[in-house]
């Protein structure tokens, strides 16, 4: 009877309290100034390949994020040009009438090539960059294995010997033949040889998921989701990277974890973009096929 009396003390102690904590709730208005929108470039240029370039503008934080909204950010009617020092091309828009995406008709990168990218639009905004291609590092050898509790369900490993000189930046990316669209960068898919320079070592890397998928493009109910699995057929593309590009996508990574967390610190987007947000990006890469056995 005693503990009885205790536990319904207790309880009656934790209702009230609830009680005088909800009446003490009061609602706040937190009134964010409009920040004047900013251009956002996502370009690439790498060996052999034509460059591209994808620009839009900020929005609004409370702007809805439907599909109209996406497309009224599309920036359309920009000038935009690439210099390799020797030649300038234009960038063209394959639909004119969307923007958004700005191909290069006739600049292709080149290991060692230095590219500087300059953007106009027709509301008067500016914006450069600098990139170069740094010569690739190629893996010396690529594998699957099965993690020890699992029948079939392992990662893609990697060795890689760095070179002697300090300043090497890579990044990580793998595709399973059949099954992805395109190479997909698992999360912490960028690092520097600042603590491993110069070493050969071994390391592994889950499978990514797709950019803005959703559950059922990526099988994240499913026990296999971030696993490769037996039977797979993977190409791996491991790049060398820009120092600016390291710094670019390892803040990224660090905006993705703090998303939604209220004790989370605001991190600055690092870029190479002059007059925007982004990055203009150059890398070479090599790739290399794993049958997942």
């Amino acid at each position: 009877m005693k503990r009885s009396i205790q536990i319904f003390k207790s309880f009656f102690l934790i209702s009230l309290i609830s009680v005088l904590l909800i009446g003490c709730e009061k609602d706040i208005t937190v009134d964010l100034p409009e920040a004047e929108p900013k251009l956002v470039i996502e370009g690439y240029i790498v060996p052999g390949q034509p460059a591209y370039l994808f620009l839009s503008r900020t929005t609004s934080f409370f702007a809805p994020t439907d599909s109209a909204s996406l497309i009224s950010s599309a920036v359309k009617g920009a000038t935009i040009t690439i210099s390799n020092g020797i030649t300038v091309d234009t960038l063209v828009e394959p639909l004119p009438g969307v923007g958004y995406l700005y191909v290069s008709p006739s600049m292709v990168g080149q290991v060692g090539g230095v590219y500087e990218l300059n953007i106009s639009t027709s509301e008067g905004e500016f914006a450069s960059a600098i990139t170069t291609i740094n010569p690739v590092v190629p893996l010396d050898s690529v594998w699957f294995q099965v993690q020890e509790e699992l029948d079939s369900l392992g990662w893609a490993w990697g060795r890689l010997s760095d070179p002697p000189q300090v300043g090497n930046h890579y990044r990580w990316f793998a595709k399973r033949l059949t099954e992805d669209d395109d190479f997909i960068a698992p999360f912490g898919s960028v690092s520097e040889d600042k603590f491993f320079n110069g070493l050969t070592f071994d390391f592994a890397y889950d499978r990514g998921q797709k950019p803005n998928s959703t559950a059922a493009d990526d099988d994240s109910d499913n026990i296999e989701s971030g696993w490769f699995k037996k039977g797979d057929t993977i190409v791996v593309k491991f790049a060398s990277i820009t120092p600016q590009s390291f710094d670019f996508w390892r803040s990224a990574e660090s905006q993705t974890l703090g998303n939604g967390n209220p004790f989370g610190s605001p991190a600055p987007l690092k870029g190479n973009i002059n007059g925007g947000i982004g990055i203009w990006e150059g890398f070479s890469f090599a790739l290399d096929t794993i049958i997942a056995e």
